[in-house]
């Protein structure tokens, strides 16, 4: 899997390393049990300090997309991400109700909400 950071952004760098694992695993390209580079070793192959990508790495422990062994190492989850439950959708809702409102303040129409999320929704299917 290749990752992409942007130093320049906004975003925190453990957050967009986050994402792109997330990411990796929704389009198939981190299967389930696939181990991933250690903390130290991605660290060292991003440029970025350890403990970012530890940060990252525990978020997506406690989250339920990777495990950590102390033999293993880190890899994706062996049995798959839990399937969406009501606290997920809870979660999902919570997310989304200040992007739509920002949305409606910007006077994006719901069709067009709508169709974007479709679009991305299908990169992520066609890809996977």
């Amino acid at each position: 899997m290749f990752l992409t950071l942007d130093l320049e952004s906004e975003d925190p760098i453990y957050t967009q390393l986050k994402q792109q694992i997330i990411a990796g695993i929704a389009k198939k390209e981190l299967t389930p049990g696939e181990a991933l580079p250690s903390v130290r070793a991605l660290a060292s192959d991003l440029g970025i300090n350890l403990h970012t990508v530890n940060k990252a790495y525990q978020q997506l422990k406690q989250e339920g997309f990777i495990l950590i062994h102390r033999q293993k190492g880190v890899v994706v989850h062996p049995e798959g991400v839990a399937k969406a439950d009501e606290a997920y959708f809870q979660l999902l809702e919570k997310t989304l109700h200040p992007i739509i409102a920002e949305s409606i303040c910007r006077d994006v129409s719901e069709e067009t909400f709508i169709k974007l999320c479709k679009d991305i929704y299908q990169t992520y299917k066609s890809e996977a």
